[in-house]
């Protein structure tokens, strides 16, 4: 399988958060800064712009404004333009008549979050299906509120896809970004420390096939530059060609699968797990 380890990967200057029992590294007063990257950029957290710094590629609030070389342009084209708005990012990505930003903790917002994400993922049964939904919706509801309420803002998101027209605004697809540092996973990404996990990926069965799955998963590019992540990681079934096809034209490659002891032989569809080193490099 493949393995990404590089010799001229960028060394990430991160800041450990400073509660006792945490541990985990946080951006510095807003800035994230990433050495041997070759170029160096700055990106305005405010004006929710990307520019071309001085000192290394740093996330940072500035209120003013500048004008972008063709080099920025070039980096505003892989990435798109973020703008200023709704949630503590705004809007990540307005492509293919979809935005995608940071879900508002809101009570009816939330509720539409685990309803997109259980009608994807609830498994019909025979009887009681209604009932049985119900539950499910209510269980991915508590999962929501758990992560939002124990997770501190740079290291867990819930993002969803709405309609970019003002006039009509629906939840029609939802994706979840945690930081993470499993071993297993970090054993295929040649050093790096942790990773950003891109699960629970779901769009409303009217809207597939329209590009708000991949509106999302640039969203989570966008996402793991402002939090200075080099790598992003999703697992997939392995059957799932669909899925793995959506995946792999986003830059995600297999590395490894489950092994078959905990999947196969057990009657499970194995997964695949596949890795995408972030693009602020390229």
């Amino acid at each position: 399988m493949a393995s990404f380890h590089s010799k001229t990967a960028p060394v990430f200057q991160r800041q450990n958060c400073t509660e006792a029992s945490c541990g985990y590294p946080r951006i510095n007063n807003g800035r994230i800064g990433i050495k041997n990257c070759g170029r160096s950029w700055r990106i305005s957290v405010e004006k929710m712009r990307i520019f071309k710094g001085e000192r290394g590629f740093v996330g940072k609030c500035s209120s003013s404004s500048s004008t972008p070389s063709a080099e920025d342009q070039r980096v505003v084209r892989l990435f798109g333009k973020v703008e200023s708005g709704k949630g503590l990012f705004g809007c990540l990505v307005d492509e293919y008549g979809w935005k995608v930003r940071r879900l508002v903790e809101e009570d009816g917002e939330m509720r539409k979050v685990a309803q997109v994400q259980a009608q994807a993922f609830h498994v019909p049964v025979v009887l009681f299906n209604d009932l049985f939904f119900e539950f499910f919706q209510a269980e991915v509801l508590s999962g929501l509120l758990y992560k939002l309420r124990n997770s501190p803002p740079d290291r867990y998101a819930c993002l969803i896809a709405e309609p970019s027209s003002e006039t009509k605004q629906e939840v029609v697809g939802v994706v979840d970004v945690t930081a993470l540092r499993d071993e297993a996973v970090l054993q295929h990404l040649g050093g790096a420390e942790e990773y950003l996990y891109v699960s629970g990926i779901a769009v409303l069965n009217d809207f597939r096939r329209q590009k708000v799955a991949t509106a999302l998963l640039k969203a989570c590019d966008i996402l793991s530059v402002l939090w200075g992540f080099e790598y992003l990681v999703l697992r997939a079934h392995e059957d799932d060609l669909g899925a793995r096809k959506l995946y792999a034209k986003a830059g995600y490659l297999v590395v490894s699968g489950d092994p078959p002891w905990t999947s196969t032989w057990l009657g499970k569809r194995r997964r695949v797990l596949m890795i995408k080193r972030s693009n602020f490099c390229e």
